[in-house]
């Protein structure tokens, strides 16, 4: 049960809220090409995820730590209840608090594009998580 426990919780931590590509996607050659972005608009996206950046590691860092507690917690012989729901009241606050500051980059860089260079991106995005869940998992 442990086990199912911590496979569940490990899943649940992978999910994102924003689904863009990883790394500074605004600078990558081919994704500036196929997006036609102008340099005012990787400035723009440049500003918006320096601004965003500090906040996404001190929230990542604060759901990990409260993720080690509460695998801590599960691995304990004598399991303590109160325990696991204070730190997984924790924890669930620190992914709320990291998808809403992921989702209100999403919104400002979202905000940078044209409708057109948003529904590319999105297209391309579809098409590569398509690609990958189709993919035979390896075991």
């Amino acid at each position: 049960m442990k086990r199912l426990a911590v496979a569940i919780l490990l899943f649940a931590t992978s999910v994102m809220a924003a689904d863009l590509p990883p790394g500074r996607w605004w600078r990558q050659p081919a994704i500036v090409q196929m997006l036609a972005l102008t340099d005012d608009q990787q400035s723009r996206l440049e500003t918006i995820f320096r601004g965003t950046a500090n906040d996404l590691i001190d929230l990542k860092a604060e759901a990990e730590k409260s993720n080690i507690a509460l695998r801590g917690e599960l691995d304990r012989a004598q399991l303590d209840r109160a325990a696991i729901r204070r730190i997984a009241v924790r924890l669930n606050d620190a992914r709320a608090r990291l998808f809403e500051r992921e989702l209100m980059m999403l919104v400002d860089m979202r905000s940078v594009l044209n409708d057109t260079q948003w529904n590319r991106l999105r297209s391309e995005l579809d098409r590569l998580n398509r690609g990958q869940q189709q993919r035979p998992r390896q075991r």
